[in-house]
């Protein structure tokens, strides 16, 4: 099962990491309505329970029945009354009692003459509840009926409706909700189906792991290719200056140009093979990165630790690590009046590989320290080569193999530390 998960393609993972993303929008979309719509169901039925209990309260019929003070002849005159009523607000039942709650009406006839089940207020003033009566749980408004001048109570008139017709209420409303919910996840579903195509389009059916692997690749050789281009570039130079300085007899000069570039060379090439794990494309990355430096007029400084081991990276992780952290460097340090880089390998006691890039830029905001290595991050415009891709990918393959990369300011230094590889490990 581990491997099956390990070998699915990347356009794979995007597709269900986005259906499960539509899958969660849709299920709280769903909640959301149904709540919502509970919600608004007892809000509608607290207010049609209010708006109907008072306008019975200031009807004149139920004032008139109510200040005659015969109870026969007011239930007489108010039963039908109410339950006409009733009926056309789709209310459960409208009571009307006496001052201190003794039934007038009710649906029931055999509860007419009973005692009100809820709670008459002290004052005579509205009031909204849920009570249990005689017709189980209800939402109920009471309101006061006052006599004709107002001055007096002359009795109370509720009207409810039971969370039993709530409750009905809201399920002819759930298709509704439902519906909304379900389209909501048709459109997450095709939104990962379209975003699982993008992806294999550009990344076919490999794996996450594989995919880093490639794009790693790129970058190295993207960064192995512009070092040895400048490399070939300044002794392509220093050979023409040399070739045209022979023409002309001038031999001394031509000898001092060739042995310069010896020189030069030679100094790192010293430092590289001196190193007793080195890795040949590394050193050919430095050769070629001190090159491009000279091109863009920036000072190159390496020190290379004899003694510093070689890390568990293959060699292409290893260039695109290294290749990264320099054009960033340089990047930075071409944007300077004073014009650096350094780079340096060396050994921690604990028997690591230290990489260390310092370069003379205006350095990286305490802020945004971690958000430069968020992928599609960049301070620089876009190009061809892309932005935002080399430090993402440096940590994420540094992490990788179990090291860690930090930032340290003044001067801006990028510090690696990487695992060395035991000989039985080490990767060509």
């Amino acid at each position: 099962m581990a491997r099956a998960s390990e070998a699915r393609s990347a356009a794979s993972r995007v597709f269900i990491v986005l259906l499960l993303v539509g899958v969660l929008v849709g299920a709280l979309v769903a909640v959301f309505l149904v709540i919502e719509a509970q919600r608004a169901t007892h809000a509608e039925a607290e207010r049609v329970t209010s708006a109907t209990a008072i306008a019975i309260a200031e009807s004149p019929a139920a004032i008139d029945a109510l200040a005659a003070g015969d109870l026969d002849a007011a239930t007489r005159a108010l039963e039908p009354y109410v339950l006409d009523v009733a009926d056309a607000a789709g209310l459960d039942f409208i009571t009307v009692m006496t001052p201190d709650g003794v039934r007038i009406t009710h649906p029931d006839p055999d509860e007419i003459g009973g005692r009100y089940l809820g709670t008459i207020p002290a004052a005579p003033e509205p009031r909204t509840e849920v009570f249990t009566g005689t017709l189980g749980p209800s939402v109920r408004t009471i309101v006061p009926i006052l006599s004709p001048g107002g001055e007096a109570l002359i009795g109370w008139v509720a009207a409810g409706v039971t969370v039993e017709s709530i409750a009905e209420t809201l399920v002819r409303r759930l298709p509704l909700s439902l519906g909304v919910a379900m389209s909501v996840l048709a459109v997450g579903v095709i939104g990962a189906w379209l975003a699982r195509r993008f992806t294999r389009r550009i990344a076919g059916d490999l794996p996450p792991g594989q995919l880093r692997d490639a794009v790693s690749s790129y970058e190295s050789i993207r960064t192995l290719g512009e070092a040895l281009r400048a490399q070939t570039h300044e002794h392509g130079n220093r050979m023409h200056t040399a070739v045209a300085l022979l023409e002309l007899g001038r031999t001394e000069e031509a000898i001092e140009i060739l042995t310069e570039t010896s020189r030069q060379s030679q100094s790192l090439v010293d430092q590289v093979t001196a190193r007793r794990h080195g890795d040949p494309a590394v050193g050919a990355l430095l050769l070629g990165k001190a090159s491009q430096a000279k091109e863009r007029g920036i000072d190159w400084r390496a020190r290379i630790e004899p003694d510093a081991p070689r890390s568990s990276l293959s060699t292409v992780d290893s260039v695109s690590v290294l290749g990264n952290l320099i054009d960033n460097a340089m990047d930075a340090a071409v944007e300077a009046s004073d014009r650096w880089v350094e780079v340096s390998l060396s050994r921690t006691d604990e028997g690591a590989l230290l990489i260390g890039v310092s370069d003379s830029g205006s350095g990286v905001p305490d802020g945004l320290r971690e958000q430069i290595f968020t992928h599609g991050y960049s301070t620089k415009p876009s190009g061809s080569q892309g932005r935002g891709v080399g430090l993402a990918l440096v940590r994420s393959v540094v992490a990788e193999a179990g090291g860690s990369v930090r930032i340290t300011g003044d001067p801006t230094t990028f510090h690696v530390t990487l695992p060395a590889a035991s000989s039985a490990r080490r990767k060509p």
